[in-house]
């Protein structure tokens, strides 16, 4: 009775070791990542480095250009996630609480769809999965690569060209965060001409956000 006990205690540490360490090991990941959130220069250039390694592959290979097509295709979903604001300005419209002009009047803080951080965590991963499955020889699927290429560039152009159209019909920026600051230099007419005498009013001449 008591071998019986101590073999399904046995058995039972086994998983919970287990679970403790996957959790451990998540808990310390989550770590690491929060501490190189404010390091954006070097996230990104880490990121050119996998990237340059995985085009290096392909290319040494000659192969995984279906892969390769999944892969640019992913990172540009996940560019105009990037890009679009989190709230879709012409959902507002629609729905009337917004319209075009009050969009323009009223300041909003510009929130993405995709923040920073996950748009470089998702494209850093998607380059290493795509590294790890260039060595899976069944995934090397023949192609003739540049169709692939052309249908990818001609969804680029098109994909692009609607969110710029889109950021100049709603006047937002994504690459500016922040609250724009109004410069507004007024000169007066009476140091322009010397004159003291002039009655005209001041002439602003920027009135321009920055």
């Amino acid at each position: 009775m008591d071998r019986g006990q101590s073999s399904e205690n046995g058995d039972d540490i086994g998983p919970v070791a287990l679970v403790k360490w996957r959790r451990k090991l998540a808990n310390r990941f989550q770590y690491y990542l929060g501490r190189a959130a404010p390091h954006m220069l070097r996230r990104w250039l880490l990121t050119l480095g996998v990237a340059t390694l995985y085009i290096g592959r392909v290319l040494y290979i000659q192969g995984f250009y279906v892969v390769s097509y999944g892969l640019a295709t992913y990172v540009l979903n996940l560019l105009i996630g990037f890009l679009s604001p989190k709230v879709d300005p012409e959902l507002e419209v629609l729905d009337g609480a917004l319209s075009p002009t009050k969009l323009s009047d009223e300041y909003k803080p510009f929130e993405r769809r995709v923040p920073e951080f996950k748009f470089w965590y998702s494209v850093t991963k998607a380059f290493l999965v795509s590294f790890m499955m260039t060595f899976i020889s069944v995934l090397d699927v023949p192609v003739f690569w540049p169709i692939l290429s052309s249908y990818w560039i001609f969804l680029l152009v098109l994909t692009l060209k609607r969110q710029i159209v889109h950021m100049f019909k709603y006047k937002y920026n994504p690459f500016r965060t922040g609250k724009p600051v109004s410069l507004n230099i007024c000169i007066s007419p009476v140091y322009l001409f010397g004159s003291r005498n002039m009655s005209i009013s001041p002439v602003c001449l920027f009135d321009e956000c920055i």
